[in-house]
């Protein structure tokens, strides 16, 4: 039933007021036939009135299709069927029908205005999201604070969030401290905190004080616009189920209209009894044929399963992944930002050639323009970039390190295999028990020391990998660029049935592909960083942490975390397969139902109204099912 009425309020109220009118004076034309003696034709005339009146835009809609070329239509045969209902008193040993053909007309508009409520409550489920892009900033100009529409904002003018505002565009903090309201982009009830440098995303509430916000990307780019986009495009990626219904419903409906056809006519060519009967049994038959309970509920399972990830803060891009992560049963994590903190610090200096001051000292100049949160970690310990040394050259290999000529002198600074290319051989300290990142660092190719740099485990990581292998995720693996000492006690910590250390990002890649080639179900692969990003597009199911981390990521995702809790991979799980568990019954029912009534029908078993439910009541029930998704 693909009608394109408006079911808001408005729309929903006048088919209402339709369906109790034409009621009354359904009940009111029975109650005249009953009690009068008119001819025939005059007993349609009263009919015609509340059928009309339930019935017209139906049978509007089933004209236009039919000039359109799209002649098997709901709409079309349900004015097929109901036309012939009317139409059937006036032939030779007729009975009429009007009473019937009125029913069936307002039982089928009763149904569409049930499966409206239920896609439009569906649709606020998800369209709730659409208030999170406000309609106006608060720019800082010449002339003070004018109110301006966030498109007309670029990136590096200043904005003023008042209390109770949404963030309009993404930015940096430059004065003020404040609590803001994320649940709308994340899922989660607890009020973050904010202050003087850190990051805002639009989107969020501002809930106490005057927030001065720097501008950091432009209104298209920013954090609710790319969630708005990621929303309103998930309804365009059918799941192999409703893709399998279209295409159904393409051979079936046909298929029943013809052998509609042939039961009117066959039968009394046969002899098998007069042509009134077999046309009766074939009206009937039309009414059971409409393969709405399957074309609406299947795609409004998954509608309402996109829904309610969202309401979690999980933006699943379309159905076809939604179904995609119901069958993981292997996840394989990335480690820095997913399942640790990705906040890195040095924990330990051991200079071989020089002191631990100027070890640090080079280390953080060569890493000077390095975005690595290692990097960062480094210019942090050493605390003083603004000296006057000499930086040049500078060049960075993926996933080895970063080379550098500081003050006259070759500086590399990076793993073994960096110090292999700067030709020097690493030398291990034997008192170092720093489980870490271990940064070792050259001069004119000798080697001069190391800085161990750690990074701390996220509370929930141990949780989220129990959840998962609760929803029956039987292997959970972990990839990393950094050491296998750092790796195995991640590992075992968390309990991952594996891990592969000291990957550069290909290798990353040809790890994944190995796993998969194990794998009976699907592969989900879980990170937050740029290099994760051919991995995530990779695997079964990429899954993006933090809907504030890496564009790249999020871009090449299926599913995106909006906030930096692994724990939600579990609900994920189980909200997709609560959905195909509830698309798949409904399919069940409906084509068991159909079968059955349609071989009564046939034998001339189901009287109409019977042929109704089969279609119309099916319909609703399923509809019911798939809004169980709404409350899960």
């Amino acid at each position: 039933m693909e009608h394109e009425h408006d079911h808001g309020h408005g729309g929903a109220r006048e088919d209402i007021i339709k369906i109790v009118v034409a009621a009354v004076l359904l009940g009111v034309a029975i109650l005249i036939e009953k009690t009068t003696h008119l001819q025939t034709w005059q007993y349609l005339l009263i009919y015609l009135v509340p059928y009309l009146i339930v019935g017209w835009e139906t049978l509007c809609e089933g004209a236009e299709k039919l000039l359109e070329g799209d002649a098997l239509d709901e709409d079309f045969l349900m004015g097929v069927a109901t036309i012939g209902a009317l139409a059937i008193g006036f032939l030779p040993g007729g009975q009429s029908q009007f009473p019937e053909a009125v029913f069936v007309m307002l039982f089928f508009q009763l149904g569409e205005l049930f499966e409206g409520i239920a896609e439009d409550r569906s649709r606020r489920s998800i369209t709730a999201l659409m208030e999170i892009n406000p309609d106006s900033a608060n720019l800082e100009s010449g002339d003070g604070i004018v109110s301006v529409h966030p498109g007309e904002v670029k990136p590096g003018d200043t904005i003023v969030v008042r209390p109770s505002e949404r963030v309009p565009l993404d930015g940096i903090v430059i004065e003020g401290r404040s609590t803001l309201d994320t649940k709308a982009l994340t899922g989660e009830s607890l009020p973050k905190s904010v202050s003087e440098g850190e990051n805002v995303a639009s989107g969020c509430i501002n809930l106490s004080g005057v927030l001065r916000v720097r501008v950091s990307k432009s209104y298209g780019e920013s954090t609710a616009s790319r969630v708005l986009e990621l929303v309103e495009n998930a309804a365009e990626s059918k799941s192999h189920s409703e893709s399998f219904i279209t295409r159904f419903a393409k051979v079936y409906t046909p298929v029943v209209v013809g052998l509609a056809v042939l039961l009117a006519v066959v039968p009394p060519l046969a002899g098998a009894g007069p042509f009134v009967t077999w046309l009766y049994r074939a009206l009937t038959f039309l009414i059971v044929s409409c393969p709405c309970a399957l074309v609406i509920s299947v795609p409004l399972s998954f509608f309402g399963g996109i829904g309610a990830a969202s309401r979690r803060g999980i933006l699943v891009k379309g159905g076809n992944y939604l179904e995609a992560l119901s069958r993981v049963d292997t996840i394989v994590f990335d480690k820095t930002g997913t399942l640790t903190e990705g906040v890195f610090e040095v924990s330990a200096v051991h200079p071989e050639l020089i002191g631990e001051k100027e070890l640090l000292h080079l280390a953080a100049h060569v890493e000077r323009y390095s975005s690595h949160p290692i990097a960062e970690a480094l210019r942090t310990a050493y605390g003083n970039e603004s000296d006057d040394c000499e930086v040049s050259d500078v060049s960075e290999s993926a996933g080895r390190g970063v080379k550098a000529i500081v003050n006259g002198r070759t500086v590399c600074a990076g793993n073994v295999k960096m110090m292999e290319e700067a030709g020097c051989e690493v030398n291990d300290c034997p008192k170092c028990n720093h489980a870490g990142t271990v940064v070792h660092v050259a001069i004119d190719g000798v080697y001069a020391g190391h800085i161990v740099i750690s990074d701390r485990i996220r509370p929930e990581s141990a949780e989220a990998v129990k959840a998962v292998k609760a929803e029956g995720v039987g292997k959970t693996f972990m990839l990393t660029g950094d050491s296998a000492k750092v790796a195995a006690e991640v590992a075992d910590t968390l309990g991952l049935e594996g891990y592969c250390a000291e990957l550069l990002p290909e290798g990353k890649l040809n790890a994944l592909e190995k796993l998969m080639k194990d794998t009976d179900g699907n592969l989900a692969f879980v990170g937050d960083g740029l290099n994760d990003a051919p991995a995530l597009a990779r695997a079964d199911v990429g899954i993006a942490m933090g809907g504030l981390g890496s564009d790249a990521a999020i871009e090449a995702a299926d599913v995106v975390l909006m906030d930096d809790n692994p724990s939600k991979i579990a609900v994920a799980i189980r909200t997709a397969r609560k959905t195909i568990g509830i698309a798949r019954q409904n399919i069940v029912f409906a084509i068991v139902v159909k079968i059955a009534v349609l071989l009564l029908a046939a034998f001339g078993l189901a009287p109409m109204w019977l042929a109704v439910f089969a279609d119309v009541g099916v319909t609703v029930l399923a509809v019911l099912n798939a809004m169980r998704l709404l409350v899960f």
